[in-house]
């Protein structure tokens, strides 16, 4: 807390100085989003480089001045939190002043700004995650409180939030992770009560694009137990690049990546070879729409495809088909083929990338 508040104090103290010079006050924000400031490490994803180019953000520019004084405000409201030692979700943050800051994207992006111009984890800032993700399977911890809880029942699933960053005797006996990319299939093989049947396991889904909390959570039970984790995501553009920030992070958070990246993860499907493999019906394919194309190109592009040779064949297949399938076309072979034949083959048999 003393060294947040310190970072703080820093800052506000160049903000005086400048005025005490009689000169515009300005932040300087590294360039989060800029794949030049951005170098790629096998044993960690992608992270920032040491000397990479900044912004600065003017008080006395009309393009800039609104967002350095809301830089401030939200730096004060952190600096208050910290003190008092109160939390708040980024939500309540825009939600107390929603005229001031005009959207909650605007608060997401400066809260990350902040966090990285401090050089402070943005847990450590009080500001947290609206929850999403959930977790199940054979997990059981203390809370902080002193409640004990056991995911092993199929009924018990956790809604991922901080507190599970700070819980207490980590146990299970999960012979590997599945992180799944939408919730209506983690759902599912709840009901087909799939982390009992093919081996102890733990299921995670960030329901879409995973929030900074599911992240955590994947790289504090991979640190915890050293479990072989699997992925499981729609066969389009959209899921490979879930997977990634996953396994290599992503740009804007890439200053953070050391503590949210497990690169050791494994691509277990769906696979773009797959759909042929299994004799999926054309028609129960989606044609790519231009937004897929644009999408694919980027990603192959990315300096951590080159280094997964047989990713980027699924790539390939991906990119000359022009079609994509969701995990849910699996039942167009039989309703329960995802947890019964697929899932439970490509284990036993290594069918992973």
């Amino acid at each position: 807390s003393s060294e947040v508040l310190e970072a703080i104090e820093n800052v506000i103290q160049g903000v005086l100085q400048s005025l005490a010079q009689k000169k515009a006050p300005v932040l300087t924000v590294a360039n989060r989003t800029d794949w030049r400031n951005i170098e790629f490490k096998d044993s960690v994803g992608l992270q920032m480089i040491p000397c990479s180019t900044a912004k600065q953000i003017r008080s006395d520019c009309p393009q800039s001045a609104k967002r350095f004084a809301l830089m401030l405000k939200i730096l004060s409201m952190i600096y208050k939190m910290v003190q008092s030692n109160t939390y708040a979700t980024k939500r309540d943050i825009y939600y107390s002043d929603t005229l001031l800051f005009g959207s909650q994207s605007v608060v997401d992006q400066i809260i990350n700004d902040i966090s990285c111009m401090l050089k402070i984890p943005r847990r450590s800032l009080h500001v947290l995650s609206t929850t999403k993700g959930f977790v199940a399977g054979n997990l059981c911890y203390t809370e902080e409180d002193g409640t004990k809880v056991n995911c092993t029942c199929s009924a018990t699933v956790c809604i991922i939030n901080h507190k599970h960053l700070n819980t207490k005797d980590l146990t299970s006996r999960a012979k590997f992770m599945l992180i799944v990319e939408k919730d209506a299939t983690f759902q599912r093989l709840l009901d087909d009560d799939f982390f009992n049947k093919v081996s102890p396991c733990i299921m995670i889904t960030g329901r879409g694009i995973p929030d900074l909390n599911t992240r955590l959570l994947v790289r504090k039970l991979w640190d915890s137990f050293q479990i072989p984790i699997f992925t499981l995501m729609d066969a389009d553009p959209h899921g490979v690049e879930i997977m990634c920030i996953y396994k290599y992070g992503s740009v804007s958070m890439s200053f953070e990546a050391h503590h949210l990246t497990v690169p050791s993860i494994k691509w277990l499907g769906l696979l773009p070879s797959d759909l042929e493999r299994l004799n999926i019906c054309k028609d129960a394919l989606i044609p790519f729409t231009k937004q897929d194309q644009n999408k694919l190109a980027s990603i192959q592009k990315r300096p951590y495809i080159a280094c997964q040779p047989l990713w980027k064949k699924e790539l390939e297949i991906m990119a000359a088909s022009k079609l994509k399938a969701e995990i849910q076309v699996l039942t167009s072979l039989s309703s329960d083929y995802l947890s019964r034949v697929y899932l439970p083959n490509k284990l036993q048999f290594g069918g992973w990338l």
